[in-house]
């Protein structure tokens, strides 16, 4: 097991594991951490048989590792299945003595903190899907009809930048640049999708970046303005990924949430809960938050 600093880590090596990984998630290629996590460092098993990407902060003088924005899921990814001992030994190998920072739904560890995530498998026709909608969400997609809303998978960054940070003012400078930087990027290498939803004016009330990995479609970055809530039309955008995309080997990953509200949104396409894990240690709120 080696520890590599960032300008040590061989990008085309790591990318072909995470590539290969049976739990493969684009949460941990090179170039998303990039841009969430731009020194992030690893953890290495042999020739990039296993790896674990180690997102490194520092504040006062001290590094820690800190769950990226944006980023649900990271630790040890193998094209093997990952045993116990394995595992075990790379959350040891953490060369850092502060750490919050989320595993994968296949990295499960004793003691860690268990987190809620939903998931819609996509393999079926589009019609069966729907039928396990709840009457809530059926009712609030054909209001969206009836109302004429429409949505278009051709929404340039611009457009949603500028409706998500018209949205989201109370956030920072630094957040708001990893989010320019992430959508280009990822729109460049035709990993990201913009979504966005409009009314009958043609006005666009809600927008969603949504994020492709191997085998999965993420649900990353959702924002509603005060009429988009109103006419519930983000039902309008998930309901038009799921009839595109029915059928299909995906799955649509909500990224879960522990606000029940925000829960019953996804559970309400038939979404399920699976599991991931939280591991931590010596996170003082005085110098960490």
């Amino acid at each position: 097991m080696k520890h590599l600093r960032h300008h040590e880590i061989d990008f085309k090596k790591w990318d072909s594991c995470i590539q290969n990984a049976h739990n493969s998630l684009v949460y941990a290629t090179s170039w998303y951490l990039n841009c969430v996590s731009p020194q992030w460092e690893a953890l290495i098993l042999d020739d990039y048989t296993a790896v674990m990407p180690l997102p490194k902060k520092k504040k006062c003088g001290i590094s820690y590792l800190v769950q990226p924005i944006l980023t649900q899921q990271l630790g040890v990814f193998s094209a093997q299945k990952i045993d116990s001992h394995t595992l075990l030994h790379c959350v040891q190998q953490i060369p850092y003595l502060s750490y919050c920072i989320n595993l994968n739904a296949e990295n499960s560890v004793e003691n860690a903190q268990k987190l809620p995530n939903y998931e819609l498998l996509l393999n079926k026709n589009y019609d069966e899907l729907f039928q396990k909608f709840s009457k809530n969400a059926q009712r609030n997609i054909a209001k969206t009809q009836t109302m004429g809303i429409r949505v278009s998978a051709e929404l340039q960054a611009h457009e949603f930048l500028n409706f998500y940070h018209a949205g989201k003012e109370h956030y920072s400078e630094s957040y708001n640049a990893v989010i320019s930087q992430l959508i280009y990027t990822g729109l460049e290498r035709k990993e990201i999708s913009l979504w966005g939803a409009y009314n009958s004016d043609n006005e666009l009330i809600a927008a969603l970046c949504l994020l492709h990995s191997r085998n999965r479609l993420i649900y990353l970055l959702p924002i509603s303005n005060h009429e988009g809530k109103k006419h519930m039309a983000m039902f309008a955008v998930v309901n038009e990924i799921i009839h595109r995309y029915a059928g299909s080997a995906l799955t649509l990953d909500f990224e879960g949430s522990r606000i029940e509200t925000i829960a019953r949104f996804y559970r309400s396409f038939g979404a399920q809960e699976k599991t991931y894990f939280q591991i931590r240690r010596l996170r003082p709120k005085t110098l960490f938050g």
